[in-house]
């Protein structure tokens, strides 16, 4: 490969998709701008965000972890954004390490910015379709009053925490979010200082909901990973069942635009998600394509 050619590839977690940049060595710098002409869907490769695969140790943010997982996600959002966490990114992310002979079946530690994520690979299926379960780690409900607004309508929020920020609302029509093509408003500010993602849940059946979200630097996905572990947490509460009071596990299916995810709490509050994760192309980048002001993407 040329200087003038960067790697990437294409993955998807139920049709929530990433560019995927290999940067093992950590010698890219990929700036906003560059992140958001990646995720374009009509003048770039188009996606909902960018995963960059480095090596723990060689990622300022990263290297404090490097003991415990090798490799570190640097997940932005589509707008180029920097981003804690992305349930889905980390399923995708683990797919390209198997992918890449970096992983096999089995447990893996993934460093992200909320932390360590342990992910659990089945055998690989037909197209890379094989389950993979994540640790998510523990939901945090901050409590407080707050509201989502669409179009003069109000709904009250659960605030939950899965490393970044959800607004969690049930509506009683997915129709009711409107067209998400702007961020709903959430209230109070002060609550999500630094943006919400925005749920909007209804009802399917007994520990079954579906969602629509909406993305803080993306907009609307086709599915949300720590979004539909945020609305496990909200639905269960919502249903009396909290396993740390009872003792006893529970397990939700989400429905979201672009599939189904299976979560899951534990009574020492761990939350599990597990989903499929494809591999859908790979290919370069020109680099000065990706620099059009004339500087160089690597570091």
């Amino acid at each position: 490969m040329s200087s003038a050619q960067i790697g990437f590839l294409k993955g998807h977690g139920i049709e929530n998709d990433f560019v995927i940049v290999p940067d093992h060595e950590g010698r890219l710098e990929l700036s906003p701008a560059a992140v958001a002409r990646l995720c374009d869907r009509r003048a770039g490769i188009g996606a909902d965000g960018v995963l960059r695969v480095v090596r723990s140790a060689a990622h300022p943010e990263g290297c404090a972890m490097a003991g415990g997982a090798e490799w570190f996600m640097d997940y932005r959002n589509g707008d180029g954004s920097v981003a804690e966490m992305c349930g889905n990114g980390v399923r995708v992310f683990a797919r390209y390490l198997q992918r890449a002979g970096l992983a096999g079946a089995g447990d893996l530690a993934v460093a992200t910015r909320a932390g360590i994520r342990r992910v659990h690979m089945a055998e690989d299926g037909p197209g890379g379709a094989g389950g993979i379960t994540v640790d998510m780690g523990r939901a945090l409900l901050p409590g407080g009053e707050v509201s989502v607004c669409v179009s003069g309508r109000h709904w009250p929020a659960v605030h939950v925490d899965m490393g970044n920020p959800h607004a969690v609302c049930f509506v009683d029509d997915l129709a009711d979010a409107g067209s998400l093509l702007t961020a709903p408003a959430v209230v109070p500010a002060a609550a999500y200082p630094e943006g919400a993602n925005v749920e909007f849940v209804v009802d399917r059946g007994p520990r079954h909901v579906a969602l629509r979200v909406h993305e803080r630097g993306s907009g609307e996905t086709r599915s949300c990973g720590t979004g539909a572990c945020a609305v496990m947490v909200a639905a269960a509460r919502r249903d009396g069942c909290d396993p740390a009071v009872t003792g006893l596990p529970v397990t939700y299916t989400v429905d979201v635009p672009g599939g189904r995810l299976v979560i899951g709490e534990r009574p020492d509050g761990t939350v599990e998600m597990t989903g499929p994760a494809v591999i859908v192309a790979e290919g370069v980048l020109d680099a000065a394509w990706l620099a059009p002001d004339g500087a160089s993407p690597a570091s």
